[in-house]
Parts: structure tokens; C-alpha cells; sequence
């Protein structure tokens, strides 16, 4: 039988053994990381300042910014710092606290974009009542609802993961902590973690994707069979394909990341959705949003306008 101990730290080895690579690859992420706090960033700036901007949309747009910040803040400092140093190790707390947050603003993204079509959803149906429906006071419980709910999901997660014994060895084959990984070298029944990790994670992005395609199907249907507008339904569909095609990204490679591996390559894959889904995605978010929305672009202009173009004196 394996010897069970206490464990202090793990080993995060999932990335690459080549030191020669290992430079080229922290220059890309930190590439990416300063682009996603550059375009996130740039986001948040202007939906806070921009009076026209201070609508729903564009309320859930700046939490959305915000939240792809904090995401990609808890695995790639961690990962650059682990690719310039010999021992890549992270403490047990460090790494509890890692999967907790991780599994923390997954889950509040997921359902910040079902919130964000449910939005889409009363702008395009019910443009009368929209005012009404989502006032400030229903947006801001909307929000505080995603990420409140999305805590303590991510609690149950990081407990339960945070009881477990560990035995043999300490090496973690992933570049950050989650709990799949974890489940590998853990001693013991891990029924319930499987469980948590299949099911209730499983549930809970399906429940949110489903809730988001059935915005869309009721936007379509209504503006196929009660508007029967082409003008209409065009621009309708061209202000929800920003959303739409971020939901598509990340429901995309959550779904391949939890997909069980079952050969050496599907595990490459799987590390390698996992990489696109921490830190492109995020650097993705604010490109995909500006470029396809007129307002933001137009904001954004106005904005940095004042920073960089020098003041002339009348």
C-alpha cells in the first residue's frame, strides 16, 4: 500500500521539461497577459466614464471585463514564475486556493453570459419594457447573484479537494491546480470529487449554455414570426453575435477540458484547450466586442482621445 503523509506543496509540471522552450514561452504569455489587462482594462474604463455606455449591456460587459482580469490572474502569474525557476513548486494552501478561485469566476462567467443573452433576450422582444425589466437595482442583484452563487459552488469544490489524503508522489502533471489533476494523486475514495467534478460542474455549464441557446431560439423566433423584419433581424443578430460568439469559445473548450481523457493524446489536447481557455479567451473577450460593436469603438476613441491627443489652446 502507498504511504499516505501530509502534503506541503505540489509540483506543477504540465507545461514543458524544455528549458530551452521555457523562456520563448513565458514571452507569450506574458504577451497575452498584459494584452488581456490592456483590453479588459480599456473596457472597464470606458463603460464606467462613457455616460452612454451606462446601460445593462454594457453594465454586464464591464463585469464580464473585470471578471476575465481576475481569471486569468489566478493560473498565468503562477505559470510565468514556474517557467523562469528550477523548482515549480506551489504550497497545498496556495494550490486550494488556486482551484478555488479558478472554479470561482468559471462559474460566475458562465453564468454572467446566460444573464447577458437573458438581456439580449427583453432588449430585442420587449423594447418597451426594457427600462423596467432590467433596471439598475435587477442588474446589480443579477450580478451579485452570478458570483455569490458561483462561490460557493467553487467551495464545495475546494473543500472537498482540500480533505483529501495524498500518497506517493507530489508531481502534478498540469501547469495549474484543478481538481482532475488532484484526483490522480490522491489516496483513497474519491467517488464524491468525481461526482462534484461530472456532475455538478457538468450540470451547472450545460444548465447555463442551455439557458443562453434558448434566449437566442426565442429572439429568432420572434423576429422570424411576429417582426418578419430582414432589416430588423439583422441588426437584432448583429448586436448578439459579439455574445454569442464568446459563449461559443467558452462553452467550447470548457466542454474539452472536462472531457475524460482516455489515451496520451487526448490528455496533450486537454492541456491544450485548457491553456486556450485561461488566457486567450480572456485577451479574445475585449477584441471580439470592440471590433463588432460601433458604441464601444466610438467610446473608446473618446475616451483615450483625451490622454493622447495633445490640448490645443483657443
Amino acid at each position: 500500500m502507498e504511504n499516505i503523509r501530509a502534503v506541503n506543496e505540489f509540483l506543477l509540471l504540465g507545461l514543458t521539461g524544455d528549458h530551452n522552450l521555457q523562456p520563448v514561452i513565458f514571452m507569450i504569455f506574458l504577451f497575452l497577459y498584459l494584452m488581456n489587462l490592456f483590453g479588459n482594462g480599456a473596457i472597464i474604463v470606458i463603460v464606467i466614464s462613457e455616460p452612454r455606455l451606462h446601460s445593462p449591456m454594457y453594465f454586464f460587459l464591464g463585469n464580464l471585463s473585470c471578471l476575465d482580469i481576475c481569471y486569468s490572474s489566478v493560473t498565468l502569474p503562477k505559470l510565468m514564475s514556474n517557467l523562469l525557476s528550477t523548482r515549480k513548486a506551489i504550497s497545498f494552501l496556495g494550490c486550494i486556493t488556486q482551484l478555488h478561485f479558478f472554479h470561482f469566476l468559471g462559474g460566475t462567467e458562465a453564468i454572467l453570459l446566460t444573464i447577458m443573452g437573458f438581456d439580449r433576450f427583453v432588449a430585442i422582444c420587449y423594447p418597451l419594457r426594457y427600462t423596467v425589466i432590467m433596471n439598475p437595482q435587477v442588474c446589480a442583484q443579477l450580478a451579485a447573484m452570478a458570483w455569490l452563487n458561483s462561490f460557493f459552488y467553487a467551495l464545495l469544490h475546494s473543500v472537498m479537494t482540500a480533505r483529501l489524503k495524498f500518497c506517493g508522489s507530489q508531481k502534478l502533471k498540469y501547469f495549474f491546480c484543478d481538481v482532475k489533476p488532484l484526483l490522480e494523486l490522491a489516496c483513497g475514495d474519491v467517488r464524491l470529487n468525481q461526482w462534484l467534478v461530472f456532475t455538478v460542474t457538468c450540470s451547472l455549464a450545460m444548465a447555463a449554455c442551455l439557458l443562453t441557446l434558448l434566449s437566442y431560439v426565442y429572439i429568432i423566433s420572434f423576429l422570424l414570426l411576429k417582426s418578419r423584419s430582414c432589416s430588423m433581424l439583422h441588426k437584432a443578430l448583429s448586436t448578439c453575435a459579439s455574445h454569442f460568439m464568446v459563449v461559443c469559445l467558452f462553452y467550447g473548450t470548457v466542454g474539452l477540458t472536462y472531457i475524460p481523457p482516455t489515451t496520451a493524446n487526448s490528455v496533450i489536447q486537454e492541456r491544450f484547450v485548457a491553456i486556450i481557455h485561461t488566457t486567450a479567451t480572456s485577451v479574445l473577450n475585449p477584441v471580439v466586442y470592440t471590433l463588432r460593436n460601433k458604441e464601444v469603438m466610438l467610446a473608446l476613441r473618446r475616451v483615450f482621445g483625451r490622454f493622447c491627443l495633445p490640448k490645443h489652446d483657443h
